[in-house]
């Protein structure tokens, strides 16, 4: 019984985080929404490690969906980038703003970037497409991360210092498109350079929050250096074109593991 512990300790981190929430900030929806995250990771965790091949689709799906259609379409609330700028600039502590707290800023000290292997909505359709491992060697162009980070806090500062008026109806809208284009740019990436993940290697702006974080993450692929054989399966398999056998942080490509599994799935040897 002690393989089972994981998707315990998962649950109950999350439900210390929901617990806490609805008390601070004296509001249910805290409770059910990061209960019912909480209870979907755990059991992706769980078929997991009952070996079901698609435990991390499952979660990917149960989650993402959730997001993007209950809290975005049917809650009005933008989860993009967008919307963590907005509640920032409004000095409000809800919505996005916690979102990106327990998810993006705080939560890949403990789970590096499982957000972007679990929960993101926008993988959750990119991983679907066929190029599930890289076809090409990665590109030097993860800069354009950069560009589109500004560009979502120009976009928001601007509509803030024009005063705009009904600017949450303009979030929501900005949700929409936001997402189409952001499906749109990743579909035609994924073709182009024959990787599902191009989109988040090069062009996803929470990446920026992700990634310096993800450098201390607690939670990390480790690789038995007496039991590696060096046969190179897991860096091929790897999405993210982590060289998981170096046990250091400054491996390549470290803080883009999205722990996906697929190297520990294919190591003949369970060094991982």
């Amino acid at each position: 019984m002690k393989k089972y512990w994981p998707p315990v300790v998962m649950l109950v981190i999350f439900e210390i985080v929901a617990v806490t929430l609805w008390l601070t900030k004296d509001n249910m929806f805290y409770l059910f929404n990061f209960s019912y995250i909480g209870l979907s990771i755990s059991f992706g965790v769980f078929l997991f490690i009952r070996k079901y091949k698609h435990a991390r689709h499952i979660v990917q799906l149960l989650v993402g969906l959730y997001m993007l259609i209950y809290l975005g379409l049917i809650c009005n609330e933008n989860m993009q980038i967008e919307g963590f700028w907005y509640y920032l600039f409004m000095g409000v502590f809800e919505a996005a703003t916690i979102h990106y707290a327990v998810a993006k800023i705080f939560g890949p000290l403990l789970f590096g970037r499982g957000w972007c292997g679990y929960a993101c909505w926008t993988a959750m359709v990119l991983d679907f497409l066929p190029y599930k491992v890289p076809g090409n060697p990665r590109k030097k162009i993860g800069w354009i991360r950069y560009i589109t980070f500004a560009a979502s806090l120009i976009f928001v500062a601007a509509l803030f210092l024009a005063k705009v008026g009904n600017i949450e109806r303009i979030m929501f809208w900005a949700f929409i498109v936001g997402n189409v284009i952001y499906y749109a740019v990743g579909i035609i990436l994924a073709y182009v350079f024959k990787d599902n993940r191009a989109f988040c290697k090069y062009i996803c702006p929470i990446t920026v929050f992700l990634k310096p974080m993800s450098y201390f993450s607690l939670l990390r692929i480790k690789c038995d250096k007496d039991k590696c054989v060096s046969c190179g399966k897991c860096k091929k398999v790897c999405p993210m074109n982590v060289d998981v056998t170096d046990n250091s942080r400054k491996r390549l490509n470290g803080t883009e593991c999205i722990l996906c599994m697929e190297c520990v799935r294919n190591c003949p040897k369970g060094a991982l």
